[in-house]
């Protein structure tokens, strides 16, 4: 397959896009979209302060690697979750992360749970009713409130995550299957500031897995290969399955379940948010940090915070 642009050897094809590019082009190509979409839906501007979360995986590596590009002020947060399970799991994401930031000169903020608050995600998994439930729940719950916490005391503007096209067509899948309205009112690239809660944006929002994932291989970034052992066979990951065969069987099929959502929100499909689907909030009397629970945040509560005097 040739080049779109320069009629030379392409290095992917991206069927949904009818297009074919070549390494030069395609590099040139990603971080020219990636501005694109920031610029579109406002997502941030040049003398704004970005945090990227990030994770030792492809996405937020390529993410951090094309916002320095692009020429934006985006430090990295890297949160250890002392997830082991014989791979080493958080140890060498760690490692990936640190090395990354070490060879650019970027800094990098590094949280460690327990370090920081004498437990683990794995402990969680084991001694808590959430963790024994959902511990993908309980990660989320501790990234959440990390990211946040650290946007907050380090004065940054916006928060900048790497989710991919792949895992926002699943989350919307999901929320879809399920009907959960105030979770489809509130996905969205942008959310913006509220009481407390730093701006999350997802500048990857548009690009399919195996675009980062060709982004990350062409420009020499070394990542964790290995998926989370707690992910195996979560919900999430049987729905990104299912998406990709119909993805194979109708090139596009992602990108317009998501773009078209996102259209049709656009449209007032969905009602604004009320009271009752966002919350009031309050500060916790543990952290201070924003939270829908009239004392002490579920963060709090999970990882027995001493509530202060």
């Amino acid at each position: 397959m040739k080049c779109k642009k320069c009629g030379g050897k392409a290095v992917i094809n991206m069927r949904q896009h009818n297009m074919g590019l070549c390494k030069d082009d395609f590099l040139q190509w990603l971080p020219e979209q990636t501005q694109k979409f920031i610029e579109k839906y406002k997502m941030f501007t040049p003398e704004e302060k970005i945090l990227v979360a990030v994770s030792g995986g492809k996405d937020s590596l390529a993410l951090w690697d094309m916002l320095q590009i692009l020429g934006y002020q985006a430090d990295g947060l890297y949160i250890a979750l002392g997830i082991d399970e014989g791979i080493a799991y958080s140890s060498e994401s760690q490692r990936l992360t640190e090395e990354f930031a070490n060879a650019r000169d970027l800094k990098l903020h590094v949280v460690n749970i327990a370090s920081d608050y004498g437990t683990d995600l794995p402990t969680l998994a084991k001694e808590t009713r959430r963790g024994r439930d959902k511990p993908c729940s309980s990660c989320g719950l501790i990234k959440r409130h990390e990211m946040n916490r650290i946007a907050r005391d380090f004065g940054y503007d916006v928060l900048a995550t790497g989710h991919n096209l792949d895992d926002e067509a699943a989350t919307l899948f999901s929320n879809t299957l399920q009907w959960n309205g105030d979770y489809l009112i509130r996905q969205h690239p942008v959310l913006a500031e509220r009481d407390g809660l730093a701006c999350k944006v997802k500048p990857l929002f548009r690009f399919y897995e195996r675009e980062m994932a060709a982004y990350t291989l062409l420009r020499g970034i070394e990542y964790i290969y290995d998926e989370c052992p707690f992910a195996e066979g979560s919900t999430s990951t049987q729905y990104k399955e299912l998406l990709n065969e119909l993805e194979n069987k109708h090139p596009g099929a992602k990108i317009h379940f998501f773009t078209k959502f996102l259209s049709a929100k656009k449209k007032g499909l969905f009602a604004e948010p009320t009271t009752e689907i966002v919350p009031e909030l309050h500060i916790c009397s543990t952290c201070g940090q924003p939270t829908s629970a009239q004392k002490v945040c579920t963060f709090c509560r999970m990882m027995k915070v001493e509530e202060k005097d």
